[in-house]
């Protein structure tokens, strides 16, 4: 049997984080002058924190120095920061915990693959450290999804073949990527959005342990 690698994203699969992006973007919009919505805030998903600023900017019609928006990267990620202190085991998606127990109990590699520079003090302030064989995080990628190089550092640091690795994913940026070198996909949100993927889920509560076996036996 082949050796089977799971990689899970961060935020909106195993914790849900964009809320707290969403207040930080919202907070700095609104002290430059104008509203953010949540519909808006749909374009930042899954995209690195420099992009999504000049999108936000790009929404308000405003110019900037690369001083500036600096500045304001700066803030924006003081300002989330402050949410992430605030979160405990509470903070984990429903199913998640199950389904990583599961895995971890068969001895199955398990690697988070997140662009997320703050994906290890989250995964320690919710109790997950300790739970992956490896973290790739944004301080360890140059490029953005849908470039799949957080996923196939992954693969390669628990030593399995990219048609091996199985991801879990709630972007359709980083579905793409999963695609694109033959990982096994999976979606996690609305289906009509992450179509492209493999496979769909809601959530990880529609995920059972027979599913998780024929992954780990396909």
């Amino acid at each position: 049997m082949a050796k089977k690698g799971f990689i899970f994203d961060l935020d909106g699969v195993i914790v849900d984080t964009a809320g707290f992006h969403y207040l930080a973007w919202k907070s700095l919009a609104n002290e430059l002058g104008f509203e953010f919505t949540e519909e808006q805030n749909e374009q930042f998903k899954g995209v690195s924190r420099v992009r999504s600023l000049d999108i936000l900017l790009e929404i308000g019609g405003i110019n900037a120095t690369q001083d500036q928006k600096d500045k304001w990267l700066v803030s924006k990620n003081e300002e989330y920061l402050s949410y992430i202190e605030k979160m405990t085991d509470a903070d984990i998606l429903p199913g998640v915990l199950k389904t990583l127990n599961y895995l971890k109990a068969k001895n199955i590699p398990m690697a988070l693959g997140s662009a997320s520079k703050n994906a290890q003090p989250i995964l320690k302030r919710v109790g997950l450290f300790d739970m992956f064989d490896t973290i790739v995080d944004g301080n360890h990628v140059q490029k953005a999804k849908p470039d799949p190089e957080v996923f196939t550092i992954g693969a390669d640091e628990l030593g399995v073949s990219y048609s091996d690795a199985i991801v879990f994913e709630d972007s359709i940026a980083g579905i793409q990527a999963a695609n694109s070198v033959d990982m096994v996909s999976i979606g996690i949100g609305d289906p009509g959005i992450l179509h492209e993927a493999d496979h769909n889920f809601r959530d990880f509560t529609e995920i059972n342990s027979t599913f998780l076996d024929q992954l780990i036996n396909a």
